[in-house]
């Protein structure tokens, strides 16, 4: 499967972005779901995961309550809508699939991940 994310830009804090990963390639509903972040020098984190059938999410700690992931199997995409966000939100955004025969399983873990997408840079400014 190919994932292609968007949606990253400029904004100052307080403010709202929404992300989204068009999958393509083999059917992408058999996937779950996941973005992660990467910031200048550190590691690649966690941030939320969704199941195939949508009907369960998790998120890290450090966006629950300001972020929401959900995701349209009619149009293989799978959207971040991110509120209220800060600096420290500022990172480069990656989607990526996990082939599942679960429906309502999510997975938090990058290494769990088969296929990821090229990032979308999000800077928030204070």
């Amino acid at each position: 499967v190919q994932l292609q994310a968007s949606g990253g830009g400029l904004v100052q804090a307080g403010g709202s972005l929404r992300l989204s990963c068009a999958a393509s390639g083999r059917i992408p509903s058999y996937y779950a779901m996941g973005w992660f972040r990467q910031a200048p020098g550190k590691e690649r984190d966690f941030v939320a995961a969704i199941s195939r059938d949508g009907g369960r999410t998790y998120y890290a700690d450090s966006v629950k309550g300001r972020f929401t992931i959900s995701r349209d199997n009619a149009k293989n995409t799978v959207y971040l809508q991110m509120n209220t966000l800060k600096p420290e939100d500022t990172a480069v955004y990656y989607c990526a699939a996990h082939y599942t025969s679960y429906y309502s399983r999510y997975y938090s873990i990058a290494e769990e991940y088969d296929y990821w997408g090229q990032g979308t840079l999000v800077t928030v400014s204070s």
